[in-house]
């Protein structure tokens, strides 16, 4: 069985001796906030230490919802759906964005309830969600073998294809006169007169007025050499495709212990919507008091292992010279092996649920990591103490969908311009703890 597969993008090979704005990281977050800029004749420099969108931007499920969001991303996932639904013009390219529908099923009226109240919020949106009883499930959902309460259904939410997504827009970047640098990890930044002066790459500095990390997993390890204590963890998630197969629903669906969603290619996307792995590592102690309530709350759903990598990040160098060689440059790409067993039981479960998926063959799985925050609400926005410096990381498993409005949001902080919604929920100073630690190096 094969790992991921994730298409690659041709980068540019010389390195600017000065940009507008330097995007640090080139998954979804970086590559479309650069493609807004560079549409608005902003010059943008994307440096990604590995390939672009071979992390977690191509190795989540390829949902693109706004059912069941966080209340505050809601206007996020509102703007990123309309943008998605132009993305293959605006990029020139297929991303395999499709009006597919999604449901979330429920197994007990307790879980039907949490739906239904997220529904009462989400209503003066004028969304087409709705509630689906036990007996309207299977007009939606046919061959379902398990007896389901209810479910919350949306027909207008939908998905894309990962693995070529972001490469499309990347190549749009790249015509738009965007600059795209693979293998060109950024070891730090530069101030002068107390803001942003420029990157310094392990290929040389370019000068710039405005730098955004959007360096998903690796943020943390960034902002710390900063002196930015900022509270995230890694979450392993594990996924796998099958081969193409006939019979199955054509929607994303979500239950307790499986997930799944029809691909563009024939096969389905599966995973194990109730389990996750959490790597104990010594940010996990660091930051145990930050993701306590969370713990708390997803103890069914977070298999809590020790591993190696306990001593991996230990050894991990947490303060760097410019001048030094950084972890980005020790390892590309995150490509950690998924959990077999959570594999297993999702494959299990799905099949009791859908016997039209007891024939399918598995052609890859592959695991990601997961940048999560205490309350699973990215931050999105200037560091107060920093002038010319932005933060877009932290999307908790969300930044696929949300990834193209949360760009466009970041490029309009960049320029100024008056936020196309309310960025309150996503500030930085929203954890206290950051009041009382932060400085910058």
């Amino acid at each position: 069985m094969m790992g991921i597969t994730i298409e690659t993008v041709d980068p540019d090979a010389a390195l600017p001796a000065s940009s507008d704005v330097v995007m640090i990281g080139g998954g979804i977050i970086g590559i479309m906030t650069a493609l807004f800029l560079a549409r608005d004749g902003i010059s943008v420099t994307v440096c990604e230490k590995g390939e672009v969108g071979h992390e977690q931007s191509g190795r989540n499920w390829g949902w693109v919802r706004i059912m069941g969001r966080d209340p505050g991303e809601i206007p996020l996932g509102l703007e990123s759906m309309r943008l998605w639904s132009e993305m293959d013009k605006l990029v020139g390219g297929d991303t395999g964005f499709t009006r597919s529908g999604i449901a979330y099923v429920a197994d007990t009226p307790a879980a039907l309830a949490q739906h239904e109240a997220w529904l009462d919020h989400a209503r003066q949106y004028q969304l087409d969600s709705r509630l689906l009883s036990s007996r309207e499930i299977e007009s939606v959902l046919p061959g379902c073998k398990r007896a389901f309460t209810g479910a919350l259904f949306t027909p207008s939410d939908a998905r894309a294809e990962p693995q070529k997504a972001v490469p499309a827009m990347a190549r749009a970047l790249r015509r738009r006169g965007g600059t795209v640098l693979t293998r060109c990890a950024v070891r730090g930044i530069e101030t002068k007169a107390g803001r942003v002066s420029a990157v310094v790459t392990e290929r040389g500095t370019i000068a710039c007025s405005q730098v955004v990390l959007a360096g998903g997993a690796w943020s943390r390890l960034f902002l710390g050499n900063l002196g930015i204590d900022f509270p995230q963890l890694k979450v392993l998630g594990s996924v796998l495709r099958t081969q193409p197969l006939d019979g199955p629903p054509p929607y994303a669906v979500g239950a307790s212990d499986f997930a799944f969603r029809k691909r563009q290619d024939g096969g389905y996307t599966v995973a194990h919507r109730g389990a996750s792995t959490a790597e104990i590592v010594p940010d996990s102690f660091r930051l145990f008091a930050d993701f306590l309530p969370s713990l708390v709350k997803q103890r069914q759903e977070l298999r809590l292992r020790l591993s190696r990598r306990f001593l991996d990040e230990a050894r991990t160098p947490r303060r760097w010279g410019l001048d030094e060689v950084t972890p980005f440059e020790r390892m590309r790409v995150l490509d950690p092996p998924p959990s077999t067993a959570i594999l297993d039981e999702a494959k299990a479960n799905l099949i009791k649920a859908f016997p039209a998926f007891g024939g399918m063959k598995v052609a890859q799985a592959w695991g990601g990591f997961i940048d999560a925050t205490p309350d699973a609400v990215p931050v999105i926005g200037e560091v107060p103490r920093l002038p010319g410096f932005f933060i877009a990381s932290g999307f908790s498993g969300h930044g696929f969908g949300i990834g193209p409005g949360a760009g466009r949001l970041v490029a309009d902080l960049i320029r100024g311009a008056t936020p196309m919604i309310d960025t309150k929920p996503f500030r930085l100073e929203r954890f206290a703890r950051l009041e009382r630690t932060t400085r910058v190096a």
